[in-house]
């Protein structure tokens, strides 16, 4: 039989208490970081990062070819959905066939900026060119009519813009 004693040492086991508890939050801070920094994989994707400001985003929606409006028309903070609505499908779906991969942001938060396009090639008026921005990279873009019976296409979905 073996008998093991030990002499109990107040400030070393609250050293040794600490020492876990540091640990186990260095642990707990890295798991967070790499799952935050895994949440969004880099993949083959439209998404263009460096949009940071409002003259970005109106250059990134000009090189498409459309005239837009110099200031939004509004601006909206969203949330990525985990789970996609039949609508939100739909719309990913519009998103995808342009490059873009919106089930990779599910659950986060976004800004869609909407601005008015001058120059859709029907003449109509109230059609807007609308794009999401997660972390100063477009995630998802598209062109709308605000009308009743209105449309949704993509950003360069063979339209090709009016000069005016």
């Amino acid at each position: 039989m073996f008998v093991f004693t030990a002499k109990f040492n107040r400030k070393r086991a609250i050293a040794i208490i600490i020492a876990v508890a540091v640990v186990v939050c260095a642990v707990i801070l890295l798991a967070g970081l790499r799952d935050r920094n895994h949440s969004v994989p880099a993949a083959k994707s439209a998404a263009t990062s460096g949009i940071k400001t409002n003259d970005d985003r109106v250059n990134y929606l000009q090189s498409f070819g459309w005239k837009v409006s110099a200031q939004p028309i509004d601006e909206q903070e969203i949330v990525i959905p985990k789970k996609f609505t039949e609508v939100y499908k739909k719309y990913t779906e519009l998103q995808k066939k342009q490059g873009f991969d919106l089930s990779k942001y599910g659950g986060l938060e976004a800004k869609r900026y909407t601005y008015e396009i001058k120059n859709y090639p029907s003449g109509e008026s109230g059609v807007v060119a609308d794009i999401i921005v997660y972390r100063n990279t477009v995630i998802a873009g598209d062109v709308q009519s605000t009308a009743l019976n209105g449309f949704m296409h993509g950003l360069n979905e063979n339209i090709k813009p009016s000069n005016e």
